[in-house]
């Protein structure tokens, strides 16, 4: 069993054991978090909310330090550091009883959580072997299957609501940093081919190439919230569908990444493979939001096959816009600053964490179907828009990081 699940590389199979755990422990928060805070300590939502946005920004800066710390330290040595302050910031959560003081472990976190990134992409650089892409695609898969089985797990603690089961999962969100970090510990010492080359200071915020495709990313990168926060409020609020139907359609949507996301990843391993994927996702990812939004005003049986075949899509959809942002990512940054293009490839994301739920609730939740046609084309006209800009900005008369 475990020779098929994991890689045969052993330093591939260390990062894959590594994400695993701290997947599960994301899971475990993304389901579980908000409750504790509300629930077990007491805040108000919109504190909570403010929070977690303070968290994000954060996340934002600290990436692209943190990401230079490991192209000059070693991404390894980085992760573990990193891994050991998210145990500490994390068990910091259990002593919160204030907003104040919700606010400070909030935004450590956030930096934890963009470091744990930044300090990531290097060693699957390193390890990626002679097809990154396909690894890359693996780890995708993988994250996603714990995420799903962290988000059931942290589950049964919202079933039972007492404040043992939440304190339960909030520690057990520590422990999978301090594992993942002890796991490092097994990563064989590797060179990145290429590293070492003189520091050019923020070579990252100087290439427009890479810029370019951090832009384009981020915009693609507002579809996230679709399936975490848009579609369970408009199956809801807007639907005659059943309410098991949000539970049913991602599920499917982790079917399908876990299936998929490795073979179609095959396919994307250079600049123009990137661009191609980016204009299928936009395309796929138009299909499905119109076929989501046309679930309004009809019977819940249509409405649940409508749901369904939108899920398809949109899914299609994010795991070619996944393949491309992880080519991107990684095969536009010069092997010696992966860390940091790493952490400036991560501002664009950010960025669209913090303003997709605004987005979502100005266009498709309050405008109805006009919203999802406008939110789908714009995703839409980027997808095909990226293809040739890239094209263009990659020519090496026209790429500069000066």
């Amino acid at each position: 069993m475990t020779a098929v699940l994991l890689p045969a590389d052993r330093g591939q199979r260390v990062v894959a054991v590594t994400s695993f755990v701290h997947s599960f422990g994301t899971g475990l928060f993304i389901a579980a978090g908000a409750l504790f805070f509300t629930r077990v300590v007491g805040l108000p939502a919109s504190q909570v909310a403010g929070g977690l946005f303070a968290a994000a920004m954060t996340g934002l800066v600290a990436g692209v330090y943190i990401g230079r710390l490991a192209d000059r330290w070693g991404p390894k040595r980085v992760q573990i550091g990193v891994a050991v302050c998210g145990t500490v910031v994390n068990t910091g959560l259990l002593l919160v009883d204030t907003f104040w003081t919700y606010l400070l472990v909030s935004m450590l976190s956030g930096a934890v959580i963009a470091g744990s990134w930044s300090t990531l992409a290097p060693l699957v650089r390193g390890f990626g072997g002679p097809t990154p892409a396909v690894f890359r695609g693996y780890l995708r898969s993988v994250g996603n299957l714990a995420i799903a089985l962290g988000t059931v797990a942290a589950g049964f603690a919202i079933q039972l609501d007492t404040r043992a089961a939440f304190l339960t999962v909030m520690i057990c969100r520590s422990l999978t940093y301090l594992i993942s970090g002890l796991i490092l510990l097994w990563l064989p010492p590797f060179t990145l081919e290429g590293s070492g080359g003189a520091d050019r200071g923020w070579a990252a915020l100087r290439d427009r190439t890479y810029l370019t495709a951090t832009a384009i990313n981020a915009v693609m990168s507002l579809h996230f919230a679709v399936p975490t926060f848009l579609l369970p409020l408009w199956i809801v609020e807007h639907t005659a569908a059943p309410r098991w139907t949000i539970s049913a359609v991602l599920v499917l949507n982790t079917i399908l990444v876990v299936v998929l996301q490795v073979r179609i990843s095959r396919n994307v391993a250079d600049v123009p493979s990137a661009g191609r994927a980016m204009r299928w996702a936009g395309v796929t990812l138009w299909v499905g939001m119109l076929l989501m939004a046309l679930a309004e005003g009809i019977p819940p049986w249509f409405g649940v096959l409508l749901l369904t075949a939108g899920m398809i899509a949109y899914t299609l959809g994010e795991i070619w816009h996944s393949a491309a942002s992880a080519e991107y990512s990684f095969g536009l940054a010069p092997i010696h600053a992966q860390g940091q293009y790493a952490g400036v490839f991560g501002l664009g994301h950010g960025l669209a964490e913090g303003v997709s739920p605004a987005v979502m609730s100005a266009l498709p939740l309050a405008l109805g179907l006009p919203g999802w046609l406008l939110l789908a084309t714009l995703l839409l006209a980027t997808g095909l828009a990226g293809h040739p800009l890239m094209a263009h900005v990659s020519r090496p008369a026209t790429r500069s990081v000066g």
